[in-house]
Order: C-alpha cells, then sequence, then structure tokens
C-alpha cells in the first residue's frame, strides 16, 4: 500500500517549480506556484466533496462516489505534506506512533506539549 504513495509522491515533489516542474504544464506545479493557500483550498474544497458523497451513498447506496471523492482528497493532502516538505512515510510513522494509544489519551496528550 504505501508503494503506491510514495511512487505518488515522488511524482508530486518532481513537481515542484524548485524540481524543475512547470505550472504551464503539470496541474500540481500550478498547484505549487499559487502557493499555501491554493493548496489548502483545494483541500477544503476535496473535503467537503467526500463528506457530500458519503452523505449521498446513504441515500442512494452507491459508495463508488466516496472513493473516487476519497482518492481527489488523498492526492490533495500528498500535495500539502509536500509543501510542508513531509511524506506519506512520515503520517505512517505518526499513525504507528499512536498504534495502542487511546485516541482520548493521544488527544490530551496534544494539549499538554502546547
Amino acid at each position: 500500500m504505501s508503494d503506491t504513495l510514495n511512487r505518488l509522491a515522488q511524482v508530486i515533489e518532481s513537481r515542484k517549480p524548485a524540481n524543475g516542474g512547470d505550472p504551464e504544464k503539470s496541474y500540481v506545479s500550478r498547484l505549487f506556484a499559487k502557493g499555501d493557500d491554493a493548496i489548502l483550498k483545494k483541500i477544503g474544497e476535496e473535503a467537503t466533496e467526500t463528506v457530500m458523497a458519503a452523505k449521498d451513498a446513504r441515500v442512494d447506496g452507491d459508495a463508488s462516489k466516496v472513493l473516487y471523492e476519497c482518492a481527489d482528497l488523498w492526492f490533495h493532502t500528498l500535495v500539502m505534506l509536500a509543501q510542508f516538505n513531509l511524506t506519506p512515510d512520515d503520517v505512517l510513522k505518526e499513525l504507528a506512533r499512536r498504534e495502542g494509544i487511546s485516541g482520548i489519551e493521544e488527544k490530551a496528550s496534544r494539549g499538554q506539549k502546547a
């Protein structure tokens, strides 16, 4: 599973203008060139579309749109991670760190770090 994410992350990294990505030829390069606000706006849009697809799936029983929108959301999240020089492996390591910890405990520990 993480091989697919890592390959996609490498392609996304190559689309950064600093790595030769061309905003005239690449959607991802264009997002990077526009900066944080454009990337974050796109994540917000995709998150909303994912939620709406899930709500619709409960009504019509068709989860295919949930899958499609979730893929879009993950993709744009990978772009955001790259914008902040983070990788899918970083996220997987964080999830592994949390494994076996109650969600309530984990959330409480974040408050203590601040």
